[in-house]
C-alpha cells in the first residue's frame, strides 16, 4: 500500500474508529453546509457578493489573529476593553469557535506541541492536524487535558461567557443579513466562500505550518516558516518565528517578512490604541538562533 493509501486508510481510522456525541454531528454538519455553499460560488457570483466577502475575510481574520491569538491567548499587547471586544465579535463571525474555546485549545497547543497531548499535531497524521480534531469535541476542547481551565480570566467575563453560549448563533443572524441584504450571491461568497478559505487558511497552519516550511529557531518542535501562510493569514505563517517567541506580538520579525496583523497593531499603536506591546530584544533572538543563524548574523 502506498504513502496516499496509508494516509487515506489512517484517516478513515480516525473519523469512523470513535464515538461520535451530537456536538460532533452538529459540527461536521456545518462544516460540511459551508462547503456545499461553495459549490454555488461559480454560478452566482457578482462583484459586491466578491467585495463583501473580502472584507468579510480581512475583519474577521483579525478578530483571530489579532485579537484571539496576539492578545487573549499571549498578551503580545493590550487594546482597550471595547475595542477587544469588538476584534473579539468579529473572530466569532470566523466561525472558528468561542474567544474560551479558541484561546484554551491553543494555549494546550503551546504547552503541549507536537506531543501526543498537542491537540493537532501531525505526529497524529496530516489529516488530524488539519481537520480531523475539530469533529472531535472531546479533544477540541481538550477536556483529558483540563478542559477550560486554563482561560480563566476570560470565563470571569460575561461578555466572553456570551459568546461561549451563543458561537453560532452570531454566525447564523449574519447569514441572514447578508441574505436579506444581496440574497443568495451574498450568502454564497460572504458566509461559504469566505468563511471556508479562512477556516482552512487557519487550520493549514496547524498542519503544513508544522511539516514543511524553514526553521531558523531552536524551538524544540516541528513548527515552521512559510511566506505563502504569511500572506493568506495576516502573518501567522512566519510560525516557527511564533513558536520561537511566542508571546511577540510581531511575528515577521524581519523587514521583509510580510505580516499584516502587526501592521495593523503598529497602527492601533501610533494613534494610542494599542500598549504594551511586546517583541524579542536581541539577545533572547540569539538564545533561540539556530547555528546557521548565528554565523549568518556573525559575518
Amino acid at each position: 500500500m502506498g504513502l496516499l493509501g496509508m494516509l487515506f486508510m489512517k484517516s478513515c481510522g480516525e473519523f469512523w474508529g470513535r464515538t461520535w456525541n451530537i456536538q460532533d454531528v452538529f459540527t461536521l454538519a456545518v462544516i460540511l453546509a459551508l462547503h456545499s455553499l461553495c459549490a454555488f460560488a461559480p454560478f452566482h457570483f457578482n462583484w459586491p457578493a466578491f467585495w463583501v466577502a473580502v472584507t468579510l475575510y480581512v475583519v474577521t481574520g483579525l478578530g483571530v489573529t489579532l485579537c484571539y491569538h496576539r492578545s487573549l491567548t499571549h498578551r503580545g499587547l493590550r487594546i482597550p476593553k471595547w475595542l477587544e471586544y469588538l476584534f473579539a465579535y468579529c473572530g466569532v463571525l470566523s466561525l472558528q469557535g468561542s474567544p474560551i474555546e479558541w484561546v484554551s485549545n491553543h494555549r494546550y497547543h503551546h504547552q503541549f506541541t507536537d506531543t501526543e497531548k498537542d491537540p493537532h499535531s501531525p505526529i497524529q497524521s496530516l489529516w488530524h492536524s488539519h481537520i480531523g480534531w475539530i469533529f472531535d469535541t472531546h479533544r477540541r476542547r481538550c477536556e483529558h487535558l483540563g478542559g477550560l481551565k486554563n482561560v480563566e480570566e476570560l470565563k470571569k467575563q460575561p461578555f466572553y461567557r456570551f459568546l461561549f453560549r451563543t458561537n453560532f448563533l452570531h454566525s447564523f443572524a449574519l447569514g441572514g443579513l447578508l441574505y436579506a441584504v444581496g440574497g443568495f450571491p451574498f450568502l454564497v461568497w460572504a458566509v461559504g466562500v469566505r468563511t471556508v478559505l479562512l477556516f482552512h487558511a487557519t487550520l493549514i497552519i496547524n498542519s503544513v505550518g508544522h511539516m514543511w516550511g524553514k526553521k531558523p529557531w531552536n524551538t524544540g518542535d516541528m513548527s515552521t516558516n512559510n511566506w505563502w501562510l504569511a500572506i493568506i493569514m495576516f502573518g501567522e505563517g512566519w510560525h516557527n518565528n511564533h513558536h520561537a517567541f511566542e508571546y511577540s506580538a510581531r511575528h515577521g520579525l524581519e523587514w521583509w517578512q510580510i505580516d499584516f496583523t502587526w501592521y495593523t497593531i503598529r497602527f492601533l499603536q501610533a494613534i494610542g490604541l494599542a500598549t504594551d506591546v511586546k517583541v524579542p530584544t536581541e539577545i533572547q533572538k540569539q538564545r533561540k538562533a539556530t547555528n546557521g543563524r548565528i554565523m549568518a548574523t556573525q559575518n
